[in-house]
């Protein structure tokens, strides 16, 4: 098995760890978490392709800060999103929210 196929592999068990959590949580905490662990696996997987293969390293480590920038912008919007919600429901739990209204 080459290096290739390992961060391959680990990439996979990172995405597919976030995604069930994903469908699992019942947070919107969780689903944040579950999805930054997604984007930490195909971060992984970018830098692994740019690192193994005959392309410059400089291109993976760029998409990588790229990933990591748009994870950070995500976290910060949700973040948001999920403050809103406790004050409109007092709390975070996504089977106890049916209807989201203005007011």
């Amino acid at each position: 098995m080459t290096a290739l196929t390992l961060f391959f592999l680990a990439s996979l068990l990172l995405l597919s760890l976030g995604l069930a959590g994903l469908v699992t949580r019942r947070t919107l905490v969780g689903m944040l978490i579950s999805v930054e662990l997604m984007l930490n696996g195909a971060g992984l997987a970018l830098v692994a392709a740019a690192k193994c293969t005959a392309a410059p390293d400089v291109h993976g480590q760029l998409t990588a800060l790229f990933v990591m920038g748009l994870a950070a912008a995500e976290a910060t919007l949700v973040l948001a999103m999920i403050l809103v919600v406790q004050r409109r429901f007092g709390h975070v739990k996504v089977d106890d929210m049916s209807v989201i209204q203005a007011e």
